[in-house]
């Protein structure tokens, strides 16, 4: 390799780390709002769509969509083995994980089920040890911080839950950390590709476990109900969910898996201001606690950097 070509191999190397630099902070910020608000936009579609229906036909539009779109702009499909990958990845993250969230609501409240899947960091730790991604001090500090702040957010709240929600959502939780530390060792598509493939996937695994479960597609579902479902395909899935697979593919797990922490305290907010839930101090007072703990964690993760 001679001198010039050194210097652009470098210089586009550089580019792209100043590039991760800004969109990884802009993808979490998208996903620490987004996200959070979309416990209650589920909350407001299941006045009439069923639980993992619901989730199937927003990932199916929002896939068939931004499939459509790239391969009009002529990108190559996913290979056969990737296509394996993102059904195994797609089911985890989007059949389990969003469709047991789904499953949850109709059980328990919005700020609830944020509450619950906040413990999803501690399974990503727990998959990314096996494969070598050890949390350093800092970063299990962070961890503990934030998992600290959910119980007391959680000792706040006056919403009872069942056993089967709790361990829908526990289930949803360790499924979205295993797929997504799993996916970052395979061979998976390349950029919007793989949230295309992944939402794709994921819907069909959703529309076989909903039609298999004895659910059907509402008769006359509600102008509310379908605004919600229009914000979740929009917003929480071709915005939120390519942000996503973006932080999953240039930060370690620990961080891309941070959002679960601010989740909470953003569904809270919401639920207050939309849905008149009550917010005590302790809400106050976990919702500091928690982004204490992902301060820490983004700091730790700095320091790798």
């Amino acid at each position: 390799m001679n001198d010039a070509t050194a210097l652009t191999a470098n210089g586009a190397t550089n580019a792209a780390a100043d590039r991760s630099r800004l969109l990884v902070p802009l993808g979490l910020l998208a996903l620490y709002v987004i996200w959070g608000s979309t416990y209650l936009g589920i909350r407001f579609a299941l006045e009439s769509w069923p639980p993992f229906l619901l989730a199937g036909v927003r990932f199916l539009i929002a896939g068939s969509l931004l499939f459509g779109w790239l391969c009009l702009r002529g990108v190559a499909s996913p290979t056969l083995l990737q296509w394996r990958n993102a059904a195994f990845v797609g089911t985890l993250l989007l059949g389990l994980g969003n469709g047991l969230v789904c499953f949850a609501e109709e059980r328990v409240s919005s700020g609830i089920a944020a509450v619950a899947v906040a413990s999803m960091p501690l399974f990503a730790a727990l998959f990314g040890s096996w494969y070598g991604h050890r949390s350093n001090r800092r970063e299990m500090f962070g961890l503990l911080i934030g998992f600290a702040g959910v119980i007391v957010l959680n000792f706040g709240s006056d919403l009872s839950g069942s056993r089967i929600a709790a361990l829908a959502l526990l289930t949803a939780a360790a499924a979205w950390a295993f797929g997504s530390v799993w996916s970052k060792h395979q061979d998976m598509p390349a950029g919007p590709m793989n949230t295309a493939a992944q939402m794709l996937c994921g819907s069909a695994a959703l529309l076989l476990m909903g039609f298999g479960g004895g659910e059907r597609l509402p008769a006359h579902p509600s102008l509310h109900a379908n605004l919600a479902l229009a914000y979740l395909v929009v917003f929480g899935s071709l915005i939120g969910f390519s942000a996503y697979l973006y932080v999953l593919k240039h930060a370690r797990p620990v961080l891309a898996t941070s959002y679960a922490y601010v989740n909470p305290p953003v569904a809270v907010l919401f639920g207050m201001l939309l849905a008149n839930e009550h917010i005590g101090p302790l809400e106050l007072a976990g919702m500091a606690v928690i982004l204490l703990g992902v301060a820490a964690i983004t700091l730790a993760h700095q320091k790798r950097a």
